[in-house]
């Protein structure tokens, strides 16, 4: 099992992020990717929103980065780790511009770029980008198609729906063949079919825990499914969080070792291969810092 950290620092959304986070600047989330690194965790991830709806403020904050620019000052700031994204918009990018920043990221950093594309949620982010929300499915597959041509064709063309090319050249590609990881997150069946068409790894978020074992069978079993690896990154943290970043429960993260063992076991028996161990209430990013000691030193090894 691989294990990952959402740095804090980058959103402000409250069913998740710690009262302290707020006051946290710009070199707080490095140095604290800094540690990440150094102490041998698989990933860090980054959010990504361009704004928000003042509708939907009070759930969701409004402190979100551009994924892409985060990624690369935080690929600068570590040595080892992967960065990736949890998760890129990927309807509100062009595909060139996107597959250009990805591979730019993988090729300066040695390969260590990772992405986590969704379709987004909030109708006000599409009508601000004029952007028709109701073909972001749509614009979603086009993006990942052209991207894949982009990055794997010596002499990229593509003529869909909504974009096109030919005639041209495209690099550096990615140093990761065929690509970087590529994981699609969310829970609709469309979120399903794509997957197995064009990912490395699903990333649930309400689908409930005694569903996703039979998620993961209808990836596998699709006829676009070509048997290739293919991974499910999935927190406990989740649980607690709900449609449109609703609390649903108290936070369950707890320092019982024996616990998170435990909680461990259970997402592997399910076929969990990425986990985020999110950190119990702390009061400040030195007690967050050594809950990421505690996680790598005592849980992670525990675990193996």
């Amino acid at each position: 099992m691989r294990f990952h950290v959402a740095l804090p620092g980058c959103m402000n959304v409250p069913a998740v992020t710690q009262p302290w986070e707020p006051s946290m600047v710009g070199a707080d989330v490095i140095a604290t990717a800094k540690v990440v690194d150094q102490l041998g965790f698989d990933g860090v991830m980054v959010p990504e929103h361009f704004l928000t709806a003042t509708s939907h403020l009070e759930l969701s904050g409004n402190h979100y980065f551009d994924a892409s620019t985060a990624q690369g000052v935080l690929v600068g700031a570590t040595e080892r780790v992967t960065v990736s994204s949890m998760l890129t918009i990927l309807p509100l990018h062009h595909p060139i511009e996107l597959a250009k920043a990805i591979a730019t990221l993988d090729w300066l950093s040695g390969g260590r770029a990772a992405v986590t594309f969704g379709v987004g949620w909030q109708l006000e982010e599409f009508d601000a980008f004029g952007v028709d929300f109701h073909t972001r499915g749509r614009l979603a597959d086009e993006s990942l198609q052209a991207m894949f041509e982009l990055w794997h064709s010596d002499d990229p063309a593509f003529h869909g729906e909504f974009f096109s090319f030919d005639g041209i050249k495209f690099g550096p590609k990615p140093i990761q063949s065929p690509h970087p990881k590529i994981t699609l997150g969310g829970d609709a069946p469309a979120v399903l079919r794509r997957a197995a068409r064009f990912a490395d790894a699903w990333a649930p978020w309400l689908t409930p825990m005694e569903q996703i074992p039979g998620c993961m069978d209808q990836i596998r079993s699709s006829p676009e499914f070509d048997g290739r690896e293919f991974g499910l990154f999935y927190s406990m943290a989740v649980l607690n969080v709900g449609e449109e970043h609703v609390i649903k429960s108290e936070h369950q993260a707890t320092r019982d070792l024996h616990r998170e063992v435990e909680q461990c076991g259970v997402l592997r028996e399910m076929g969990v291969t990425d986990t985020w161990i999110a950190p119990p209430a702390l009061r400040d990013l030195n007690e967050y810092v050594d809950h990421l000691h505690w996680v790598a030193e005592e849980v992670i090894p525990q675990v193996g």
